[in-house]
């Protein structure tokens, strides 16, 4: 989960290091950390004679990169737990950003979430959670995964591990995260009580690995909870207070580089510098996150859920053509909407009047005359129609917000 939105901030931040004096030196000393990897699709374009990547602008329907979570206690001490080795991706976002760079789709998928993973490189070809995929061929292989479950082309990829998810926090100063009811959990020892805490290093870390004090307990519960963090980590990214620092900025970055694995057409300076000016603007309306619809199944292990292939439908139609997602409503499993929220901008309330009740049992007379000025009754609108402002609406089970919906994360009890 934290990987969207480390990779959003570090976008961001080598954007802000590029316009000042010390740009090449920042540059250099932050391109000069990372760490990469090759994808199926970096071969074919390393061929002799191929055209080289084009700039995220020129490319036709949008950008897509993958974005994963690695649990992998490698070189990372002995904080996180006993290293059983293995590398499991618990955490895989897909992150599509439109062509006009006017809205983004953020979705994430379940680490139980049972798929068929392909035949990739070093592994693969069989049926499992869809968490197995790293460590079965590394990067390109849950990236070759995604691909086969979307049917899109992803072209980027990104990967980060516990330290980084620290640094980052660090260096954005925290990030504002509402609860709304008590979470306990000793398994990753976070204790929020009711309220808005500013969460960074370990404390932002094990907000983001709590499955067992959030929602349901479940993975599907630890989603929700992880786009109330999200959202807030976006408008935090978004403040003044952040765009126009330059030590967070560069902290940002550099933290993000020594912590991350991104694959060769990404790492470029250059493209990193055109994702952050695709992002740098957007609305925070326009950017939405959304988890991938599962359910139970008798052919799934215990504990595990299998794909909603016909909900997932026109959730990646609507990626496929380039257009905006919109949600039934704001929260999921683990998250509500916060009380407490400012008004945004252009925000509407309909005042209810409690005295005056409906009563369903009243027959409509279809030959009474029509009140003009007579509230209109909202309609659910069809999964996979297309709202007034572009966007598709999705069905009822697939669950989200945008960064501009501010929601509070709800404990286990």
């Amino acid at each position: 989960m934290w990987a969207v939105g480390t990779f959003l901030v570090a976008s961001v931040a080598v954007l802000g290091v590029s316009g000042v004096s010390l740009a090449a030196y920042a540059a250099w000393d932050v391109t000069s950390s990372i760490t990469t990897v090759s994808l199926v699709s970096d071969d074919t374009a390393s061929t002799p004679g191929a055209a080289p990547p084009p700039e995220i602008s020129a490319i036709d329907g949008g950008v897509n990169l993958l974005l994963v979570g690695s649990d992998s206690r490698t070189g990372q001490g002995d904080a996180y737990g006993e290293d059983e080795g293995g590398e499991l991706n618990d955490v895989t976002m897909l992150l599509h950003i439109s062509q006009d760079h006017t809205n983004a789709t953020v979705v994430s998928f379940p680490r139980d979430l049972v798929v068929d993973i392909p035949d990739c490189p070093e592994g693969g070809g069989y049926t499992a959670p869809i968490n197995e995929s790293l460590s079965q061929g590394g990067l390109a292989c849950t990236v070759l995964t995604v691909e086969s479950l979307s049917g899109l082309s992803i072209p980027f990829a990104a990967e980060i591990q516990f330290n980084g998810v620290i640094e980052m926090s660090n260096a954005v100063g925290g990030v504002p995260v509402c609860v709304s009811e008590l979470i306990d959990d000793p398994f990753t020892g976070v204790y929020l009580e009711p309220g808005t805490s500013n969460l960074s290093g370990a404390d932002a870390l094990g907000f983001l690995r709590t499955r067992h004090g959030v929602g349901d307990g479940s993975d599907l519960g630890r989603i929700s909870s992880q786009q109330v963090f999200l959202s807030s980590l976006v408008r935090t990214i978004k403040s003044d207070s952040t765009l126009n620092d330059f030590g967070k900025l560069y902290g940002l970055a550099k933290a993000a580089a020594s912590n991350m694995t991104l694959s060769d057409r990404l790492a470029s300076p250059d493209t990193m510098v055109s994702i952050a000016l695709s992002l740098k603007d957007m609305d925070l309306s326009k950017v939405t996150f959304v988890a991938y619809p599962s359910f139970s199944a008798d052919w799934v292990p215990v504990g595990k859920v299998a794909p909603d292939t016909d909900s997932a439908a026109v959730l990646f139609a609507a990626i496929q053509a380039d257009q905006p997602v919109a949600v039934e409503a704001p929260g999921g499993i683990a998250s509500v909407l916060d009380p407490n929220a400012p008004v945004q901008p252009g925000a509407t309330t309909a005042p209810v009047d409690p005295a005056v009740p409906v009563d369903p049992s009243v027959p409509v007379d279809p030959d009474a005359p029509v009140d003009p000025d007579a509230p209109v009754e909202p309609t659910t609108p069809e999964p996979g129609s297309v709202n007034a402002d572009g966007s598709t609406v999705l069905p009822s089970n697939v669950k989200g917000q945008t960064a501009a919906d501010y929601t509070c994360s709800v404990g286990n009890d």
